[in-house]
Formats: structure tokens, sequence, C-alpha cells
């Protein structure tokens, strides 16, 4: 496969952004907004074996694509700044200067260094490893993003929360051809509680609209054939509703100036502190997207903010004291044998000395971090001496890893069946929620917990 793949344009019905969550049910007193639907209908193929370990997913996507030989796959040259501290850790080799939060957790830690992306297009592989497929296939057009699959498979109708919440992104790939319940929830958490929850009204008068809204409403939601559309648009009045004015939902993400400061005092730690608040709340959420970017670094990787281990505000530091605190902190908690925790760019770095603008490029190889949900403290796969291509695939395909293998991974830790078929798509042509490609079959990596 071409390593440039043309961009491309698809069709997805609507995210929930949470401003218009809000005010939608604010507003909904003036009558109500239809949305397309279509029936449920799933049919599993062979009953596959998974792990089903983890009860939640926090999947952080580090955009921009990190250089994975000076992160999860170090390797060490004339390049190497004396203050990454190279340190080994049993089989492990780590940029403890860049890393050292993270080393302090490296039992809980497992890294997949033979992972190989398909093509070097941050748009493309931003979209490919949010879906689980090529965004240039046919049924890709319609193709929600993993982590709503996990929501129309999980999701508890009376929970409060939503069961994919996409933290610090803002947009992205969403439901795809799949029911608005499974939407991401978007928020970017700054500490000071869940904005738009509120009514200018106060919560008396927003309750006696909200039942007037019932009332006018109920004529047509008693109508025999009323559809999915009315169904749906009432479930999203009725989520809304559940999150305003609940205290237990406010102090999720509600923290104060100490914590804040524990995980860095930035947006990348707001998000982790609401990660773990969201796990130890058990309202609903079961799949959390952290969205950090910063990892695009073609000039001055260890003198700027990118990789420079002696600046705390640096992204490889950032990263590194959030994930890390995080880390302990559902391990302190008992959450972290029941959570998986990924973490991986678009694609990897070239390799070697840097280039001319003291950087580094656009790469196929990468490597993804792992840790909790019972995974072992091992390293899956090795690389050749400049991290440029798989020696050893470490795992039973022998094969590269690929993101459809992540994706798989990511079912299977769930316990979902990852050969599911849905056969509701528009195009009635059979959704796979892990695709083929051109003849290949895609598995989890399940020596993760062998």
């Amino acid at each position: 496969m071409k390593n440039e793949i043309p961009g491309t344009r698809f069709w997805r019905r609507p995210s929930i952004d949470r401003r218009v969550f809000f005010r939608h049910a604010g507003a909904a007193v003036a009558g109500s907004f239809f949305l397309p639907g279509r029936s449920l209908e799933t049919v599993a193929q062979a009953s596959a074996t998974t792990i089903g370990t983890a009860k939640y997913v926090i999947f952080v996507n580090m955009a921009g694509a990190p250089s994975h030989v000076d992160t999860f796959d170090l390797k060490e040259g004339a390049w190497t700044l004396p203050a990454m501290q190279p340190t080994s850790y049993g089989d492990i080799r780590w940029p403890r200067g860049l890393f050292p939060k993270l080393a302090e957790n490296l039992d809980s830690i497992a890294l997949l260094r033979s992972v190989r992306t398909y093509a070097v297009v941050h748009g493309i592989m931003q979209t490919w490893i949010q879906i689980g497929r090529n965004p240039l296939s046919g049924l890709s057009k319609i193709a929600p993003h993993i982590g709503c699959v996990v929501a129309r498979e999980l999701r508890d109708p009376s929970a409060i929360l939503p069961p994919f919440l996409s933290l610090n992104s803002g947009g992205g790939p969403a439901q795809g051809y799949l029911e608005p319940v499974t939407a991401p929830f978007y928020v970017n958490p700054g500490g000071a509680g869940l904005g738009n929850t509120t009514s200018p009204l106060g919560p008396s008068a927003f309750d006696r609209r909200y039942g007037l809204l019932l009332e006018l409403d109920a004529e047509t939601r008693a109508m025999a054939d009323i559809g999915p559309a009315v169904k749906e648009m009432e479930q999203f009045n009725l989520t809304a509703r559940m999150l305003m004015y609940n205290a237990d939902v406010d102090r999720i993400f509600t923290f104060d100036t100490t914590e804040r400061a524990r995980y860095g005092n930035n947006g990348f730690g707001n998000a982790c502190i609401t990660a773990r608040n969201l796990l130890r709340a058990n309202l609903g959420a079961r799949f959390i997207q952290i969205n950090l970017g910063g990892w695009d670094m073609h000039t001055n990787i260890y003198t700027g903010n990118a990789l420079n281990p002696s600046s705390a505000t640096s992204t490889g530091r950032v990263f590194d004291l959030a994930l890390g605190t995080l880390i302990a902190d559902l391990k302190n908690d008992g959450l972290l044998d029941q959570t998986l925790i990924l973490c991986m760019g678009e694609f990897g770095r070239t390799t070697g000395p840097l280039n001319s603008g003291a950087g580094r490029d656009h790469y196929q190889q990468q490597a993804v971090m792992v840790a909790g949900a019972k995974v072992k403290n091992k390293v899956i796969g090795t690389t050749n001496s400049a991290g440029s291509a798989t020696d050893d695939s470490g795992w039973s395909a022998q094969r590269d890893i690929r993101p459809e293998d992540i994706e798989a991974t990511i079912y299977s830790a769930l316990g979902i069946d990852y050969t599911k078929v849905y056969h509701d798509d528009p195009l009635n042509r059979g959704f796979a929620l892990v695709p083929t490609n051109q003849g290949q079959y895609y598995a989890p990596v399940h020596e993760l917990w062998q």
C-alpha cells in the first residue's frame, strides 16, 4: 500500500457537542426536533474468545505523531541528550529524564514495538486510528468511532452519563450511522464543574417548562408508528436533563488548585483528573478519549517544546506527569485492573540522526504504550538497531501490528466479540466491527495478557 493516500470527505451524523446538548434541552419547550434513525439489528459471527478484563477504556490520542525512538522504543545515538537519562528496567530501555513519573509505574505498563501504520498523512491516519479502518474504503464513509461501538455494545440505559466522553478534542470522527445515543460527548474540563448545565430561569422554572414539554409531546410519543427519530429525541432530552442540576455529575468535573497542580496544572492534566473521577463515580462512562496534541516534531525536537526533558512544560513532560499520576491514582483506587489505558499517535518518526531542522519527519514504524486491565509488564516486538523496521513481531500473527489489530484488542479487553457484524447499516452490506483489508484479517494482541 502506498504511503501517501489522497484526502477525502465522508458523511456522519452530527456528534453531541455539550453546548448544543444542553441548549436543546433548555429550548425544547418550543417543540420537538426530529433526527434520522433506523432500527437496530446486530448479528454476531462465530463466538470469539475475548479477554474481558476491562470495564473501562482510556484512549490517549497523541495527535501529531510522537517519535517512537525517543519514547516507547528508545534508540540511543549521538542525538541522545544526557538529560534523557536512558535507563534499563528489566528488558525495557526507558527515557527516564523525559518520562520520570511513568518510570515509577513501569510495572503496570506494556509496550508494543512492532506497530506499523499504513500511511503517513496526519488527517487520514488520525481518522484511521479512531475508526479502526481505512477512511477511504467504502463503508468507512459511515463508520463510527471505536468509542461509539463500545457505547452501543456496553451502554447502560439507566446510566446518568453518556458512555463515550471525548476530552479536549472538540471534534473528530463521531457515531457515523449509529444511533445518536452512542455519539461522543465533548468536554474541555477546567475544574470548575460541567458548564451549560443550568438555566437562567432557575431549577424550579426549568422543571415546569420541561414538564410542559413532556405533556405537549405525550400524544406523539404514544403513537404506535412513532418511528425511531422521536424516540431518539426523547432520549436526547432525558439524558440532558439527568446531567443538569446534578451534584454527582458536577463533582466529577470539579477539582481544586492542589489537584490540578498534582497533574501538571494544564489542559491534559485536567482531562486526566476528569477521567479518574469518571471511573470513580461509575455513572455510565465506558470509553474516555483524551487528546494531547503537540507531537508534530519536524524541528527542534529536544530544545523546543516537544521532547525537551529539561522543560516541565514540554509535551513529553506534560504527558508524563499527568498520565503517570493517573496510573498511580487508579492503582491506589483499585481501578487500574479494570481499565485499559492505550496511548498512541497516528504514525511514528524518522530514525537515526535528526533532520536538517533538528527534528524528525513522518515515518510508518511506530510504538504504542498500554497499561492496566491486568496486562503483563512486557515488551511485544523488537525493531532493528535504528528502530526503522520490525525484526520480530512478538505475537501470534507474525506480522506488524496494525491499527485494526489495536481496535480488536480494545474490543477484546472489554469482552466485546470483535468478529461481530452489524446488519443495520444503510448500505445493507453488513458492518464488521473489525474489517478485513484486501484479504488481510486482523486480531487482538492477546500476548499482552500472556
